[in-house]
């Protein structure tokens, strides 16, 4: 029986597939989340998969090692406009905050980039098992903020190969570029891809290989921002403007 009077509890992050009828099990780290929240037997939950299928679920059996979940009804929630987000290969915790902040403000697409002061972090957030915590940190979030789309997490790149990408509007945030608003005023409908220098800033020679590809300089403020605080300031930057051509 569905419960559309009853508002969910909590959001909860699923790849099972979800279908009106379905009854799932959640797995390991979503059951655990049930047990942290002290649900019960018969609260509604939201559920969501990442990919924009986004329903609401009554709790049917929970106990120590499972909880199984009867799915009322399923809705698809339209993405936002795209931003991508290319970050530095850091400290790995400040990688990690990021993550968040940035799955909160919806970025389409993650990805890591290998730039040559990268080499000299520690201890730096690179390889399989830190893209599982990524993951983890992004579905938190997603939960928290109500959001309906996970970030699509994209495989580490070098410069190299990030300069020749051929990609909406790209953009390096840079200390002597044209104010960010200014630049995404004449952008029209292009999507804008943010890229944000590691700790001490790129190489003079690293600026010019992305300058030199078609990468636009775009500032926030005249101090040096650390890559956390320039890419939440340039996401939500990007989303306001986003946001007032849709209206």
């Amino acid at each position: 029986m569905e419960r559309d009077d009853r508002a969910p509890v909590a959001s909860i992050f699923t790849d099972a597939g979800l279908s009106p009828g379905a009854e799932i099990a959640l797995d390991d780290s979503a059951s655990h989340h049930v047990r942290v929240k002290r649900l019960e037997r018969g609260d509604v939950v939201r559920l969501l998969d990442g990919n924009g299928t986004v329903g609401n679920g009554s709790i049917v059996a929970l106990d120590r090692g499972s909880v199984q979940i009867t799915v009322d009804r399923v809705e698809t929630a339209a993405p936002q406009s795209p931003i991508h987000l290319r970050v530095p290969i850091a400290d790995r915790d400040r990688m990690l905050w990021l993550a968040e902040k940035a799955t909160e403000l919806g970025v389409t697409t993650w990805q890591a980039v290998r730039f040559r002061r990268s080499a000299s972090v520690s201890p730096r957030g690179e390889g399989s098992a830190f893209v599982d915590k990524v993951r983890s940190r992004m579905i938190g979030a997603l939960e928290q903020s109500r959001g309906a789309w996970l970030p699509r997490i994209l495989p580490d790149v070098t410069l190299d190969r990030l300069a020749v990408e051929s990609e909406e509007l790209p953009i390096l945030l840079d200390l002597g570029g044209q104010p960010l608003s200014t630049l995404l005023a004449g952008a029209g409908a292009r999507s804008p891809v943010l890229v944000l220098g590691p700790e001490g800033g790129l190489e003079a020679d690293e600026v010019r290989m992305l300058t030199e590809a078609g990468w636009h300089k775009a500032r926030l403020a005249a101090t040096i921002l650390r890559f956390e605080t320039a890419g939440l300031a340039a996401i939500a930057v990007c989303r306001n403007a986003q946001m007032i051509t849709e209206i």
